[in-house]
């Protein structure tokens, strides 16, 4: 039995920190205050939340009352997207996204198209990339938001957000992108890059799970998504976590506080797992950019097998990967994503996601390059698509 174990599925969820869990736990049973109430029991709670509010402005750039907690990315995605169709509809009713969103995106935007909106789904190039051109041509007289991931879930591909957030601050239309997989990966600054609201979630830099953010620039027309009590400042009803906010304020600070070398230890893994899979696994492609991608996204197809069968024998070795986001893995369609970029459906289903975090060493990566060819080569062996395989194209070069 293996008793080695190596989590390389940080863009699924990261392990909450220590320190976090410890900033945490005063606020279950001692400081359980309502923090709307006075007293000081109650006190207690809400200059926790403000100085986690603090935190967060200060990492992004903002002001801290332009913070909002949400119980998810997925609700701020949702916020951010149906606040601001709703308060603007009587200046237009068309909206800009991407055909490689996260589903809390897309799906937003079809209840939107349900409900009277039009929106346009811009295509990416093979390397999962819109250009600010693409963008500019999509403008109509009639658009007031474009909502535009940071950095895909699954490829890593990190987009020309200041071009666009420029274009469209220029053009006076909103500017949205979703960044949970990018807040602690790469520095973000809202004000130089022209972003008008952002969304985050706790769980994707070591934070606790069910708790998010998003960032609402001043001036900002907005509609409220839950609506009862007068909690964060009359935006978003619902009794505050005060744990949880407490939490993803302590986890953003940890996660930013060396933010640049931590980026470069990860490229390090990155690269090289990228470098070497790909001189010793033929008949494989890697997706997404291949520099301008999240320092710890590593995405491949393999051909002649599926990325299950694949993740069920890294398990066995002790290794915990995915093929592509965790919010659909319960479907047996390909993703999305790598239809989006090109990979044929056969292919896509051979896709294997590694994302790498702080703990992981290249110690990791020397095991992860002893056992993924063997567990490939086995799989093809068993496979009737392979047999006969000459020659060819065996890699796929970005």
């Amino acid at each position: 039995m293996n008793n080695r174990f190596i989590y390389l599925d940080h863009a699924a969820t990261t392990a909450m920190r220590p320190e976090v869990f410890e900033a945490m736990q005063p606020y279950f049973i001692e400081k359980y205050g309502n923090p709307s109430s006075i007293y000081s029991l109650a006190r207690d709670g809400k200059k926790a939340i403000e100085e986690s509010r603090d935190k967060v402005a200060g990492v992004l750039g903002g002001r801290s009352d332009e913070i909002f907690f949400t119980g998810s990315g997925t609700e701020a995605d949702n916020w951010a997207i149906k606040g601001v169709a709703y308060a603007n509809k009587f200046k237009g009713n068309h909206i800009i996204t991407t055909s490689i969103e996260h589903h809390a995106v897309l799906n937003t935007c079809q209840y939107l198209e349900s409900d009277g909106f039009e929106v346009t789904y811009l295509p990416v190039d093979e390397n999962g990339l819109v250009t600010p051109e693409q963008v500019e041509k999509a403008i109509k007289p009639n658009t007031i938001l474009i909502s535009i991931m940071f950095a895909n879930n699954e490829i890593g591909t990190i987009q020309p957000i200041s071009e666009i957030g420029k274009l469209a601050r220029e053009r006076g239309i909103y500017f949205h992108t979703d960044a949970v997989q990018a807040v602690g990966n790469v520095p973000i600054n809202v004000a130089d890059m022209n972003i008008d609201l952002l969304s985050l979630s706790g769980h994707k830099f070591y934070g606790p799970k069910g708790i998010g953010s998003l960032y609402i620039r001043k001036g900002v027309k907005i509609t409220s998504l839950l609506h009862g009590g007068s909690q964060e400042r009359g935006r978003r009803a619902s009794t505050e976590n005060v744990s949880a906010i407490v939490g993803l304020g302590k986890a953003i600070e940890l996660a930013t506080r060396n933010i640049e070398e931590q980026s470069k230890k990860l490229i390090a893994l990155r690269d090289r797992t990228i470098e070497e899979v790909m001189r010793k696994i033929p008949y494989v492609k890697l997706n997404g950019h291949m520099m301008q991608r999240l320092p710890g996204n590593v995405n491949f197809a393999f051909e002649f097998i599926e990325g299950e069968s694949v993740l069920l024998m890294l398990d066995m070795k002790g290794i915990a990967a995915s093929t592509g986001s965790a919010c659909t893995s319960g479907s047996l369609d390909p993703s999305h994503i790598l239809l989006a970029i090109g990979v044929s459906p056969e292919l896509a289903n051979g896709s294997l996601r590694l994302t790498f975090g702080e703990e992981n060493t290249q110690e990791d990566v020397d095991y992860l390059l002893e056992v993924l060819p063997a567990i490939v080569e086995r799989l093809r062996e068993m496979s009737p698509l392979y047999e006969g395989v000459e020659g060819g194209n065996k890699s796929y070069a970005v």
